[in-house]
């Protein structure tokens, strides 16, 4: 038996730490390898965390509630089969043999020389780590004849799905995108985050094969020393640029190792400064207390905080209102109000409603709202755009992703529908559930609250009618919906009661004027008075 520890998992992307909100398991329990151990939450996101190991819940090294920093040990484990006189496994997949785990790092240069007659023919076969994926993708997986190992996993913690599974299948790669580039980072997103390689500022290499070889060679010399410092930086020591060359093949020291490792890390944290603008806009909804669906009300959370207590700010709650603050004090705000006569759009729902059960699918009023909108961005391109305030310039985007407000127990999340402009309402419909459901589960993937263009929010399932919802920055607009009222209208001179839905459109009047505003919100009032015409978008 040997104690295994576990870390939490490096999570990339400038999370530090996480909360560890509940421990699935109890020490003394058994376990199988990927079985969900805990649940972590970060300011993105709740997560799983599954078991590294097949094993005994040895000690569990941190309380719930508890603020974890990334690459704490929060748990260990009795494994069977790894004792001293086994291999012990290194934590991106490589064995390395007892005698090898104990050379130290202060066998320096000692280590190097005697590795340098000892080790000649030590080769290291690629190796892409760890893999997790339940039973029934590895099933899948060997059903359809696709390595797993090179696979690059989109789930919770990098975790390898059916459907990436499937499309490394489909592909016919079997997952050599994944193996090309440089190691595996862990990400509680379910992003993959793959750091840069050769490029990013290694330092000096000797010239030659061995610098030609630097990314994913087959082959690499180094001494059992040096492999236990790449296991330590988690780093593939396949990835390494060679600083020599030794009897032909690329002989990797200790010192070329550390400042790959670092330049890894340095690419990690200037990706993440890049990207993070789109990243927290797309994570998080301008303000109002809606729900995706118009017909239904927010209900209240099943148990919560009762009056008097604090409330810790921190998670998805303060990156809500980082968010907030962000795009309040960056973008100048201005809000147009209107309202449109939605009678038809009322019947039309009707009777399609049975049509779409048929197909195993919910239609409520969303899908047309979203059919109506991208019809009207298509002709104010403006209302559809990004400002690029670095290269002082206005980007019209071609695309169009609706991203769909979902109140959850946390606050507001925004899945994001892509390609609206292609589907039609069933598939819409379809999407949206999908993405709201699993936002409200804590279960959607980072990526899918990522590339909105334009954003709604309803808050008309919970009562109200109008508002001034918060631009979901870097966009530029906003469209929050009320609730669909039966009021007092004038048709062909009498005074009848019809079916009124109120619009209040917020945009960043930078970009967009108040007149475009207005005249964005009456070719969408058109498209949902006479419902007839989304047929034809």
């Amino acid at each position: 038996m040997a104690i295994k520890e576990f870390k939490l998992p490096d999570v990339g992307e400038g999370v530090a730490e996480g909360e560890l909100v509940t421990w699935h398991v109890a020490p003394g329990d058994t376990v199988e390898e990927d079985q969900v151990v805990a649940e972590v939450e970060t300011d993105k996101a709740l997560v799983d965390v599954p078991s590294p190991y097949n094993g005994t819940v040895s000690e569990l090294r941190a309380e719930e509630g508890e603020m974890v920093p990334v690459g704490d040990v929060i748990i260990t484990f009795e494994v069977e089969g790894e004792g001293e006189e086994d291999t012990a496994e290194s934590s991106d997949g490589e064995q390395v043999t007892a005698d090898d785990a104990g050379d130290g790092d202060d066998a320096g240069d000692a280590a190097d020389e005697s590795a340098e007659e000892t080790t000649d023919t030590a080769e290291t076969e690629r190796t892409s780590g760890r893999v997790f994926a339940s039973p029934s993708v590895r099933r899948l997986a060997r059903e359809l004849g696709v390595d797993i190992g090179s696979v690059s996993g989109s789930g919770p913690s990098g975790r390898v799905t059916e459907s990436d599974v499937q499309a490394a299948a489909d592909s016919g790669s079997d997952g050599d995108d994944a193996d090309s580039g440089g190691p595996r980072s862990v990400s509680f997103s379910g992003k993959s985050a793959v750091s840069k390689r050769g490029d990013a500022g290694n330092g000096e290499v000797a010239s030659g094969s061995a610098s030609a070889d630097a990314a994913g060679r087959e082959k690499t010399l180094a001494a059992p020393a040096t492999r236990r410092i790449a296991d330590e930086e988690g780093v593939n020591i396949d990835d390494v640029p060679a600083s020599e060359e030794r009897d032909g093949e690329a002989f990797v020291t200790p010192e070329a190792v550390r400042e790959y490792a670092q330049a890894q890390r340095e690419a990690q944290a200037a990706d993440a400064k890049a990207l993070s603008e789109e990243a927290d806009a797309g994570e998080v909804a301008a303000e109002s207390g809606s729900e995706s669906e118009p017909e239904t009300a927010s209900e209240p959370a099943a148990s919560g905080p009762a009056a008097g207590e604090r409330v810790p700010y921190r998670g998805v709650r303060r990156a809500i209102g980082d968010q907030m603050e962000r795009s309040k004090y960056t973008a100048p705000h201005v809000t147009h109000h209107d309202d449109v006569d939605v009678t038809d759009l009322v019947e039309l729902r009707e009777d399609l409603k049975p049509l779409a059960e048929e197909q195993g699918v919910s239609l409520t009023y969303m899908p047309f709202v979203m059919k109506a909108v991208v019809a009207a961005l298509k002709e104010f391109p403006y209302v559809n755009a990004q400002l690029d305030e670095e290269n002082e310039e206005i980007v019209l985007r071609d695309e169009y992703n609706v991203g769909v407000a979902a109140a959850t127990d946390v606050g507001l999340m925004v899945p994001v529908v892509r390609g609206v402009d292609g589907k039609g309402l069933s598939d819409l419909a379809r999407d949206m559930n999908e993405k709201v459901e699993k936002a409200r589960e804590r279960k959607i993937s980072r990526e899918e609250m990522q590339g909105g263009t334009f954003t709604i929010t309803n808050i008309g399932g919970i009562g109200g009618e109008y508002a001034t919802p918060i631009i979901n920055y870097p966009e530029v607009a906003i469209l929050a919906l009320g609730a669909i009222k039966e009021k007092p209208r004038v048709v062909d001179g009498d005074v009848v009661p019809r079916k009124v839905l109120t619009l209040s459109l917020s945009v960043d009047h930078r970009v967009v004027d108040g007149a475009v505003a207005a005249q964005f919100t009456n070719k969408v009032k058109e498209y949902l008075a006479n419902p007839k015409l989304l047929m034809l978008e």
